[in-house]
């Protein structure tokens, strides 16, 4: 089947307009890709391909913030409830009752949540990087104070402090740092912004070309960095808004997939709670997959992730799509 050209869009929902990269044909079963930080709907653009050649409508938008997306300063509009409010309108306006989903790092939180809140327009879900963990008695960013200043997670929470680091270097390069990330913490010595700390491969990176890291820099330098920014600072505001749903589980099916090398999955004991049977307790119906690789897995590894999305989500089809 012919995967087709990549169709964009804009749909006003929730208060915001969303830019959404589509492939595949329009009567395929549906995917919703939610992408990382500091991303785009372009780090899909291999899943996209892949899941469009398989008969399966790939939908991946530029989450509130990025890209060709509205970009709201005020951190008061990044909550959980906005973002995950923002696909639930998405999936209205494009009248899909139940969609596949897949989720990359914060895209993964967006997923994960949206299994929570929804679970009724879920088939199934596919998410990379980022574990689920059921909300508990204490704020996660207690936690985060331990690690000091030096905590890029600290480093986010002042609003314009990161985006006037960010500013001495070309937009590229802010990106290439991140991009090139290999420690297990992401934490600058006492008195150093974390993107200063942050180096960028002085070589070219294997899975992103020049002309890509170009694109991805033309709608950063277009819409900036608070956007992005301001999900790390309503994560105490969203520990608050979550009470309801304190220890919740996650009930849809779900597929892990983590790099062996990523950061988040080296740091802060989150390995052991994968292989522990505790992630399997908060998400019973789990499959995990390790496989090798860092961090943008789905970009790095594409084909072995494209591999292991498809041969998932094909057992909720009631008839594999034909390739």
């Amino acid at each position: 089947m012919d995967a087709g050209e990549v169709r964009h869009w804009n749909a006003d929902v929730n208060g915001v307009s969303i830019h959404v990269a589509e492939r595949g044909p329009e009567d395929g079963p549906a995917v919703l890709l939610l992408h990382g930080f500091p991303e785009l709907w372009l780090s899909w653009r291999h899943q996209m391909a892949a899941l469009a050649a398989r008969g399966f409508r790939a939908l991946a938008p530029d989450l509130r913030g990025y890209g060709d997306s509205s970009a709201p300063s005020d951190p008061a509009a990044y909550s959980i409830f906005h973002i995950v409010g923002d696909v639930v309108a998405l999936l209205d306006h494009l009248q899909l009752t139940k969609v596949f989903v897949v989720g990359h790092d914060v895209g993964a939180q967006v997923a994960w949540h949206l299994c929570l809140f929804r679970p009724d327009r879920v088939r199934a879900a596919v998410v990379l990087g980022v574990p689920y963990f059921a909300r508990h008695a204490r704020p996660i960013t207690e936690a985060f104070a331990a690690f000091g200043d030096g905590f890029y997670i600290n480093q986010f929470q002042e609003p314009g402090r990161a985006e006037s680091a960010f500013a001495n270097y070309d937009v590229a390069t802010v990106l290439k740092k991140f991009y090139s990330i290999e420690i297990d913490v992401l934490s600058a010595p006492p008195g150093v912004e974390i993107i200063d700390f942050l180096e960028a491969s002085p070589s070219p990176l294997p899975w992103i070309s020049e002309e890509e890291l170009d694109q991805y820099a033309e709608k950063f330098q277009k819409s900036g960095f608070t956007g992005p920014l301001n999900y790390y600072r309503m994560m105490e505001t969203n520990w608050r808004l979550l009470a309801p749903w304190n220890q919740a589980k996650i009930t849809v099916p779900v597929k892990f997939i983590a790099g062996d090398k990523d950061t988040g999955v080296q740091s802060f004991g989150i390995e052991k709670y994968i292989k522990s049977g505790e992630f399997k307790s908060n998400v019973p119906d789990l499959e995990v997959t390790i496989i090798e690789g860092h961090h943008f897995l789905q970009q790095e590894q594409a084909e072995r992730v494209n591999s292991e999305i498809i041969s998932y989500l094909v057992k909720f089809t009631s008839q594999a799509p034909s390739s």
